[in-house]
């Protein structure tokens, strides 16, 4: 691979010497400056700047979108409501900035299998749901893959696929007249075109081209080889590329993750372009390779190698699986990987009330770290306690974090009861505290006037302790 110099890291003063410098307000912001400050930390865009829009500021509008763009290419994949984003890196590691874009996962379905089958694991697909700190988990593209490699076959396939969902859609084939007989169905659509190769890359790009799709480049265990068809493909017009080193099993996993490794750091930290593209990886080949696998164990592989891809930096993964245990702990691992590390994960501060609380109902409170949260609610709920909750802003933290820190203060809790106006709720003057809170009861009763009882520790036992100790 080739080696460039990496992007300097900007800076606002980069970025203020470019704009208008008219302090105008329209990008919401007090000045230039803080709309500098802004764009640095990717919190606006440059398009929000109305005066950069201007036929007169067309020369650094242009200088400021080649300073922004990301080592790592965003490239869109389907049309409409549905479409995905893929790549669009700014950093390596999630530490140093944050990720956006989380990986795309997809599911597959084949050319061999029933109409039944393929719509079975297409609405498997589309239902998948989970509730996780707030956040609803979905998986996000199905792959239709050529397994008969007969063209009518995949035409067919495609045609119920398409009537079945409107997923973004990866086509996968190696030959360009099965692939376009699947596109041909579906000409508007912008799927993925999996893979040009060394040999059959020009009626690839062809199709490409006159579909307008993205297009995986594939050399699998050869970063030389692969490199040199991103730049042939670039130079044969086409500029949305998804790249595929390969995804290997037992001794070719450490190749496939050193390789996934080296296209990103080539692409964030030595500035190839050739290499900044986003990555696919392949879970699903473990099932063509399984052998005398039990179908369990090739499922626990698959899991466990999605993982890996997640965390090495692909941006779209492909499985075969459809167990519920395969795919929760990957798009659990993606959600905690794609939060921004520069923010909690917090919710809103204020009075949840839980069931059909009354004038005698309990009230507790927490801190709005959102894991905190949705743990004490859920246990809340499970047990059907009719109740008052306060959340209180404690910055992000945790009961025991936030307290050790002066996020979560006596002053805090004594503001939230009187801003919620629980007192207007309840006939009592009582409050639950968490018992890894308890060293600020006695400020909290000085400060609200509240009498306070130090509760569990752990929100699960909240069901037992009101049995055992309350009394309005």
């Amino acid at each position: 691979m080739s080696q460039k110099a990496a992007k300097k890291e900007l800076s606002p003063i980069d970025i203020y010497k470019l704009l208008p410098k008219t302090n105008c307000k329209e990008c919401g912001q007090e000045n230039c400056m803080a709309f500098a400050t802004k764009i640095v930390a990717r919190e606006v865009d440059i398009d929000q700047c109305k005066p950069l829009q201007k036929p007169e500021n067309a020369k650094n509008f242009k200088i400021l979108h080649e300073m922004l763009k990301p080592p790592v290419k965003e490239v869109i994949i389907g049309v409409g409501d549905k479409a995905r984003k893929v790549g669009g890196k700014l950093v390596m590691y999630r530490h140093e900035f944050t990720y956006f874009n989380p990986t795309a996962i997809a599911v597959d379905v084949t050319d061999e299998m029933t109409e039944a089958e393929i719509v079975s694991r297409i609405k498997s697909t589309e239902n998948f749901s989970y509730e996780y700190i707030g956040n609803t988990l979905k998986l996000d593209m199905i792959a239709v893959r050529s397994t008969s490699g007969d063209a009518d076959k995949f035409k067919n396939c495609l045609k119920k696929v398409s009537e079945t969902t409107n997923l973004p859609l990866i086509l996968c084939a190696l030959n360009p007249s099965v692939l376009e007989a699947g596109i041909m169905v579906i000409p508007k659509a912008r799927p993925l075109l999996y893979a040009a190769t060394l040999t059959n890359w020009k009626d690839l790009a062809e199709l490409a081209l006159m579909y307008n799709c993205p297009l995986v480049a594939s050399a699998p265990n050869d970063l030389n080889g692969l490199v040199t068809l991103v730049k042939t493909l670039q130079a044969y017009g086409i500029q949305d590329l998804v790249l595929d080193p390969g995804t290997f099993f037992n001794d070719g996993l450490a190749d496939t993750l050193n390789n996934f490794t080296m296209l990103r750091r080539a692409a964030t930290k030595a500035g190839d372009e050739l290499a900044g593209f986003p990555l696919l990886g392949l879970p699903l080949t473990i099932w063509a390779n399984k052998g005398d696998l039990a179908d369990d164990l090739v499922k626990w592989r698959e899991a466990y190698t999605a993982g890996m891809l997640i965390t090495r930096f692909a941006d779209i993964i492909i499985l075969h699986s459809t167990d519920g245990w395969v795919q929760l702990p990957n798009v659990i691992l993606r959600q905690n990987i794609y939060t921004d590390p520069r923010k909690p994960v917090a919710v809103a501060a204020g009075l949840k009330e839980f069931g059909t609380p009354n004038e005698n109902s309990p009230v507790f409170f927490t801190s709005n770290f959102a894991l905190t949260y949705y743990t004490v609610a859920s246990d809340l709920e499970s047990s059907k306690i009719n109740a008052y909750l306060i959340i209180v802003d404690a910055e992000g933290s945790a009961i025991d974090s936030g307290v050790a820190g002066r996020k979560l203060t006596a002053e805090k809790v004594a503001d939230a009861i009187k801003a919620t106006g629980i007192e207007n709720k309840v006939k009592h003057r009582k409050i639950i505290i968490p018992g890894k809170a308890s060293r600020i009861s006695g400020e909290i009763e000085e400060l609200s006037g509240w009498q306070v009882l130090v509760g569990p520790r752990d929100s699960s036992e909240i069901a037992k302790y009101l049995i055992d100790k309350w009394q309005p």
